[in-house]
């Protein structure tokens, strides 16, 4: 059966890292004329989409250039929750539809940031390795250690940012047995934040009382390079820092010092500043770290949920309607 959506020309300019394969674009592709790119390149933006009316894109840029080369855009869709990537000025005033895809990556996030920090504390992957390799079989105990393993019951974990991946991750904090503390610009939105293990505080309190630091703000102008010299100074000396954020909340120079100097115990993230990184960050090379590439969201049960509201708001916006606008 023919789809009354077929004149429409969409054009998906990054779709490589929602699927390589493993999800099924069917449903998009019925909403018209779709034509996938697995990347593209900054020069070959406004080639491509010529003539679409509807534009996806993760991390490829659109801006107010590329909107201009470009007179019958009339929707861009982000395959991401952040936005940044779009001159939402530019797309209003030339009256351009902009649609995000919020939480879809919850829970997938909230359980990434414990598999780095259970990862540090047990130091499974070392072990594992270490066993594989033959020093268990020649053995002469039944057991080994050659890596401290530590007990997160009774520590004190600071959640930086409490949307819903912030709460998601005080959540399961809690079940560890981790004493939690919040900061947020809207603890009155919160009840829940006066009760038992879960107390809202500045971020300077929290910064000098937690053993454990996760990041769960958006990054704006005033969170860029939030954790700095100055703030690094107020941890406690040992502090393990996760991010599962965005790379521009650290000061990555910063922390590297912090890493090298002993003052920060630990840095497991993520997401770095610029991605992929240039081969000289110095996060690279510094002691105690572990470093993933930007996986957190990439479950396919979150990518799968990604596409299904992907699809669902180009086919609010055909039928006329929107719905996730981040530029109404």
């Amino acid at each position: 059966m023919s789809s009354p959506f077929r004149t429409h020309r969409i054009v998906v300019l990054d779709s490589h890292t929602l699927s390589d394969g493993d999800l099924d674009f069917g449903p998009l592709q019925q909403l018209g004329d779709c034509h996938c790119y697995p990347r593209t390149a900054p020069a070959e933006v406004v080639a491509r989409c010529s003539g679409a009316d509807l534009v996806l894109t993760n991390k490829v840029v659109l801006d107010a250039a590329v909107m201009a080369a470009l007179p019958q855009l009339r929707y861009i869709g982000v395959l991401a929750t952040g936005y940044n990537v779009v001159d939402l000025a530019a797309a209003r005033a030339r009256g351009i539809v902009v649609t995000n895809v919020p939480a879809y990556s919850t829970a997938s996030v909230a359980q990434h940031v414990f598999a780095l920090l259970l990862e540090w504390t047990q130091q499974v992957g070392h072990h594992d390795r270490r066993v594989h390799a033959g020093a268990w079989s020649g053995c002469a105990d039944f057991s080994f250690r050659e890596r401290p393993l530590v007990e997160l019951a009774g520590q004190t974990f600071g959640i930086v940012g409490y949307g819903a991946i912030g709460a998601a991750v005080a959540r399961i904090a809690q079940a560890f047995g981790l004493e939690v503390l919040v900061a947020t610009r809207t603890p009155a939105r919160h009840p829940e934040l006066a009760q038992g293990s879960l107390v809202a505080v500045s971020l300077d309190e929290l910064l000098a009382r937690a053993d454990l630091i996760s990041l769960h703000c958006p990054l704006t102008p005033e969170t860029d390079r939030l954790i700095n010299l100055a703030r690094l100074r107020q941890m406690k000396t040992g502090a393990i820092l996760i991010n599962t954020g965005r790379g521009g909340l650290l000061d990555e120079v910063a922390v590297a010092a912090a890493l090298h100097s002993g003052q920060l115990g630990a840095l497991l993230t993520d997401v770095l500043g610029s991605e992929p990184p240039a081969g000289d960050n110095p996060l690279l090379q510094a002691p105690r770290t572990i470093i993933t590439p930007h996986i957190a969201w990439a479950t396919r049960a979150a990518r799968q949920r990604l596409l299904d509201t992907v699809v669902a708001n180009v086919a609010a916006f055909l039928a006329g309607r929107s719905q996730n606008q981040v530029n109404g």
